[in-house]
């Protein structure tokens, strides 16, 4: 299969990088997308593995049904890459199941440094670290491709407000416009955001101390 430019091949793995951050994942998307780069060389290959696990000791998971495929590969041994040598690596039905897979191998006590990680460049030095890659150069290549591909901007949290429903923007906004026409908040762009979808909700949080506030009879 050939290797798909390397802008395309972002577009794909970035929004499912940083949903899996939104739900609670302890991988930095930038981290995340410049590990399936360097793993697949911007291939997406059809069983779906995209961060070089390999089937270990074949212990099946919510994410990973048995499936394998076996390919050549190298590592580097005492400093020494060997080529040739024989991986079995774990097949997924879809990319989603193989970073939460993923995600379930990083809960281990091994993997606790790069849960800790404050920044993406510290991630990067813990999966080399704590013995996630062979490569002695492994956390300089993820770093260069993040930087080279501007990937932390994947990492700013996405703070709007997440509903499943249509119905409750609509209802949420329906509720703001009706504290503004009774002068209970000042700015109808508030209800626009809702009605828009965009409103965040450290921007909600905000505006429930206020309404809270002005209820008890303080002036803000």
């Amino acid at each position: 299969m050939a290797s798909m430019k390397r802008e395309d091949f972002i577009d794909v793995i970035a929004p499912i990088a940083v949903q899996l951050r939104n739900e609670g994942s302890p991988i930095f998307p930038s981290v995340r997308i410049a590990q399936a780069m360097l793993e697949t060389g911007c291939v997406l290959h059809p069983w779906n593995n995209l961060v070089g696990y390999k089937v270990g000791s074949g212990q099946l998971t919510p994410f990973w049904h048995g499936r394998s495929v076996s390919t050549k590969t190298w590592e580097v041994y005492d400093g020494v890459r060997v080529e040739g040598v024989q991986a079995h690596w774990r097949a997924y039905d879809c990319i989603a199941d193989c970073f939460r897979d993923q995600d379930l191998l990083f809960s281990w006590s091994r993997y606790d440094r790069v849960r800790a990680a404050v920044n993406p460049q510290e991630q990067t030095a813990m999966l080399l670290a704590c013995g996630y890659a062979t490569d002695p150069t492994y956390n300089q290549k993820l770093n260069s491709f993040m930087a080279g591909y501007d990937l932390g901007k994947y990492d700013e949290e996405d703070d709007t407000l997440k509903f499943e429903h249509d119905w409750q923007w609509k209802m949420l906004g329906d509720a703001l416009d009706g504290l503004y026409n009774k002068g209970v908040i000042s700015d109808w762009t508030w209800a626009e955001k809702a009605y828009m979808r965009k409103l965040t909700q450290s921007e909600l949080a905000w505006l429930n101390a206020i309404v809270l506030a002005r209820q008890a009879g303080v002036e803000v």
